[in-house]
């Protein structure tokens, strides 16, 4: 097990034809040989497990990675759900470059975003 640094970029929709790298996250997750979240490392490195979202004409976000029954989020602020964002079968994605990560915005809207670069973590 590692920790990578993991940035996507919101991919193309009809809200944005072209994608943008302007919007989207990068966070760290401890990854196996497979390169799919580990969720027993994930245990011992919760408070390492951050996530920077950032997008155009907004104010940037930072919170954490966190694990929900059987699903994950982003968790902008331990005391207030009403802000969390959730991954959509994180647990079953790879998160290799050029693979795809939908994320349900806390406002109900999910987007889907492009893995654009993935390296390790010191």
């Amino acid at each position: 097990m590692a920790l990578y640094r993991v940035h996507l970029h919101v991919a193309r929709s009809d809200q944005y034809p072209d994608g943008s790298s302007e919007c989207g996250y990068e966070f760290i997750v401890p990854l196996d040989g497979d390169m799919q979240l580990d969720p027993e490392a994930w245990k011992n490195h919760k408070e390492d497990c951050t996530v920077h979202r950032f997008w155009k004409g907004e104010d940037d976000l930072r919170g954490h990675l966190r694990h929900v029954g059987k699903g994950w989020k982003f968790d902008y602020d331990k005391s207030d759900d009403e802000d969390d964002e959730l991954l959509f079968k994180l647990d079953r994605h790879k998160l290799a470059e050029g693979e795809y990560v939908s994320i349900t915005e806390s406002d109900g809207e999910m987007h889907t975003f492009r893995v654009v670069a993935v390296r390790p973590y010191p």
